[in-house]
């Protein structure tokens, strides 16, 4: 089950973000994976600047969320996260299948490029990268990350959109 997640579960989306951002562990440069490696004010800052998570349920305990944050013209999936223990399931997709039917804007998803796993998934799921040239203005304009993260991250664009 879908739903929107509570105030009262911000310390288990904490826990899912970090329990599968340990993937990143030796793929991405590691001055930008911390440990944690969403610390939980970190996790507060995100949640005031607009992004809300949904979350996937099973037998009442959340196991997957994903944050959906619109800024400016566009829609930005944030923080796609599923349990170590839960992933391979399709929980992600249908995560992300639920999200793009909540907006009528173009959505953007910004990642590590190293994490293949990630991209292919969003490929998978009709998005497609954009140019080095493009990544970099939509993550200034959009995202505002340090250069370090631009130049180790990608952004997907749903595929037939094109974006200002």
């Amino acid at each position: 089950m879908i739903r929107l997640c509570r105030e009262d579960e911000f310390d288990i989306i904490c826990e899912i973000i970090n329990d599968a951002a340990t993937a990143y562990r030796g793929v991405i440069p590691d001055e930008l994976c911390h440990d944690p490696y969403m610390p939980r004010e970190e996790l507060r800052q995100q949640l005031e600047s607009g992004i809300t998570f949904w979350g996937w349920v099973e037998r009442d305990e959340l196991v997957g969320v994903m944050g959906i944050q619109p800024v400016q013209d566009v829609t930005l999936i944030r923080h796609a996260y599923v349990r170590t223990a839960h992933r391979g399931r399709g929980i992600g997709g249908e995560l992300l299948s639920f999200l793009r039917r909540q907006t009528d804007r173009r959505v953007l998803i910004g990642t590590w490029a190293d994490a293949d796993w990630a991209v292919r998934f969003y490929e998978q799921h009709g998005f497609r990268r954009v140019g080095t040239g493009e990544k970099e203005r939509l993550l200034h304009k959009y995202w505002g990350v340090p250069q370090r993260q631009v130049e180790n991250s990608v952004v997907l664009a749903e595929a037939g959109t094109n974006v200002k």
